[in-house]
């Protein structure tokens, strides 16, 4: 039997990705009590394809809000491969995104925005949020976004 998460999921044509392994030293989540940490998870698809550049010098902000979103799909492919089931998850509580962005780019909430309401749109209320969003100089492999994520789960 599908779960509501899992069914929502498949209406919108997304495929959790089997989750990418940690490029350092650290753990892709880390469980305390009913909080997961989910480290940041890039703009990477599920065939490996990295959506790279920065935002306000050529990549133009519905390309960031697409990178966000991957970034959203792959905090949820973490949480499920962390708890095994998406519908142990009581809400996402806060994210904090990167956007790689030059020093004059100033719609990071736009971008990411591409998370968030993916996040809403899979998980209804449970998908509101705490958020941080930040411009920064570079991220790792020249990914266009990065997302952690703090989720409560049971």
């Amino acid at each position: 039997m599908t779960s509501p998460i899992e069914a929502k999921l498949a209406e919108l044509g997304i495929t959790l990705p089997t989750p990418t392994p940690p490029l350092a030293n650290y753990v892709p989540v880390v469980r305390t009590g009913n909080l997961l940490f989910v480290s940041g998870q890039i703009s990477i698809d599920g065939t490996g394809r990295i959506m790279t550049g920065k935002l306000g010098a050529g990549v133009e902000i519905e390309a960031g809000r697409e990178a966000a979103k991957l970034c959203a799909i792959n905090i949820l492919a973490q949480v499920k491969a962390a708890i095994g089931d998406l519908d142990k998850v009581v809400r996402v509580v806060k994210l904090v995104a990167f956007v790689n962005s030059t020093p004059d780019f100033v719609d990071q909430p736009k971008v990411v925005n591409g998370c968030s309401d993916f996040f809403v749109e899979v998980l209804g209320d449970k998908g509101r949020h705490a958020r941080s969003a930040v411009g920064i100089a570079a991220l790792p492999l020249d990914a266009a976004v990065e997302v952690d994520a703090i989720v409560e789960v049971v």
